[in-house]
């Protein structure tokens, strides 16, 4: 299970970078988030705190 990001809906306004305890979110060139799978705890930060839910689960 990883957390992936859908660059369509980012707005890159950081509230995940913010959030995530483990700082495995960056942004890309576009401005959009990129989640560090290596450093990613699946906690779900992220994904609940996006606001327009562009962060889901890639099963």
């Amino acid at each position: 299970m990883d957390f992936m990001v859908d660059k369509n809906k980012c707005i890159g306004c950081g509230t995940c970078v913010s959030i995530c305890p483990v700082e495995a979110i960056s942004f890309d060139t576009d401005g959009k988030a990129v989640i560090d799978k290596k450093k990613c705890i699946r906690c779900g930060a992220c994904q609940a705190s996006c606001p327009v839910e562009a962060i889901d689960i890639d099963a």
